[in-house]
């Protein structure tokens, strides 16, 4: 089943479409600031969409830390159905520990404490976990003697989230996706979703969850309805009202969107709640303003990605327009594109290297990771095969520059090949956080 929302203009959803063109402005002209899509949604209509090429709208895209608020989802479904108790011990679900966990604050962790990044750690525990027991990171988690009484204190830690994946597939019998598929994605008509598996086979829960924009703006506009999609209950409004309010207070946190209390597994901000990953993945929830934004990038700077919004978008809610703007606005998104790379052309450069003319084009094939990558080249213009996209040119110095987007993550690397050897040197735009090249796609069913 599919499920789309109704296309409107910005004008008939009483938003001024200069705004939303300031918007794109500010995202393409920010340094550390790159944009891949946008869907902006008031009343539950499309107000504006649109995607830089070679990003696509049917396609999915790693969405980092954003798959904690997909995984919390879970979490209040399986609570709607009496599965889970919100109060209970984390320890209670996993009683084969119970003789392993002698820490009293340990054995006082609730699910609630989880889902508010509230363990009572003061900081990350991640590495030390899985450095406790690599083959079971709850366990290594458990083990960590919490440093503060749990629901006291803040700190943004990864085995939270990935225990409460641990604890949906305990309950469920199942996957995390299997409990999502029947109970929040095709009841939303989000067809296509896949999470990245850690070494046993079981879904992060943290990060590695792939979905289109739209899945993200969906996510969104049910907490923004309460939890009702299309007349049916997914969550309880009481679970919305507590994921969506400050459960913990965060003040110590360096920015100022990033420091205003969190509630389950969404960060509350100056302007509504969002959910959010790393490089720029955002599902922003305004509740006042009836409005959902969701976009994802390669940001480093993702505060001023936010920034922009509250400075271009926020007034242009309930602000004036015309059709002339819409109608400007529409052309705008329609021609969004990330820049190919600029420099000589490839024409008449001898097959060099990992770089080689395939037919009237060029073809990048590099040994990685144990493994080949292989990808077409464009010149002036991006050339897509599956989840590559790549752009080549030569600098006045002979050196071939290729740039290769993984365009099912936010993930950009630069590959130099000297034309006098063929050797080769990467970097990465932006490092990937628990992928290499061979894996930046989205995983198989």
């Amino acid at each position: 089943m599919t499920t789309t929302f109704p296309a409107s203009t910005p004008s008939a959803l009483g938003i001024d479409a200069r705004g939303v063109t300031a918007l794109l402005d500010a995202l393409e002209s920010t340094p550390d600031v790159e944009p891949h899509s946008i869907v902006l949604l008031r009343h539950g209509q499309v107000a504006a969409e649109g995607w830089w090429q070679p990003y696509t709208a049917e396609r999915v895209h790693l969405l980092y830390s954003l798959s904690k608020s997909f995984t919390a989802a879970g979490v209040g479904i399986a609570v709607r159905a009496g599965l889970i108790d919100l109060d209970a011990t984390v320890l209670s679900y996993f009683p084969e520990l119970d003789a392993d966990v002698t820490d009293e604050r340990s054995r006082r962790i609730s699910v609630r404490h989880l889902l508010a990044m509230a363990s009572g750690h003061r900081e990350e525990t991640l590495d030390r976990a899985e450095a406790l027991d690599p083959t079971d990171t709850v366990r290594g988690f458990l083990l960590l003697p919490p440093d503060e009484e749990p629901g006291t204190v803040f700190a943004y830690n990864q085995p939270c989230t990935y225990t409460l994946a641990a604890i949906v597939r305990r309950v469920t019998g199942g996957s995390l996706v299997d409990w999502l598929r029947p109970h929040l994605l095709d009841p939303l008509g989000i067809d296509d979703l896949a999470w990245r598996l850690d070494d046993t086979g079981a879904e992060l829960g943290f990060s590695g969850c792939y979905a289109p924009t739209s899945a993200v703006a969906k996510l969104g506009q049910l907490y923004l309805q309460g939890g009702v999609w299309d007349g049916e209950r997914i969550l309880d409004e009481d679970w919305v009202a507590q994921a969506t309010s400050t459960q913990v207070a965060n003040p110590d946190e360096g920015n100022p969107d990033w420091s205003q209390g969190y509630g389950f597994q969404f960060w509350m901000a100056r302007h509504g709640y969002r959910g959010d990953g790393a490089y720029g993945q955002f599902c922003v929830v305004l509740p006042e303003q009836d409005v959902v934004l969701a976009l994802t990038g390669q940001s480093l700077d993702m505060q001023a990605v936010l920034d922009a919004v509250w400075q271009h978008l926020l007034p242009a809610v309930d602000g004036s327009s015309d059709a002339a703007a819409d109608r400007a606005l529409e052309a705008r998104l329609a021609s969004l594109g990330l820049p190919a790379l600029v420099g000589g052309s490839l024409r008449g450069t001898a097959d060099v290297g990992p770089l080689a003319r395939d037919g009237d084009a060029w073809r990048l094939t590099v040994d990685v990771d144990g493994g080949t990558l292989s990808v077409p080249v464009g010149q002036g213009e991006w050339t897509v095969e599956g989840p590559l996209a790549a752009s080549g040119a030569a600098d006045q110095d002979g050196t071939l520059r290729v740039d290769v987007r993984f365009v099912e993550t936010p993930h950009l690397l630069h590959v130099r090949v000297d034309p006098a050897t063929g050797a080769v040197t990467t970097a990465w735009q932006t490092q990937p956080l628990h992928d290499g090249p061979l894996t930046l796609r989205r995983p198989a069913d």
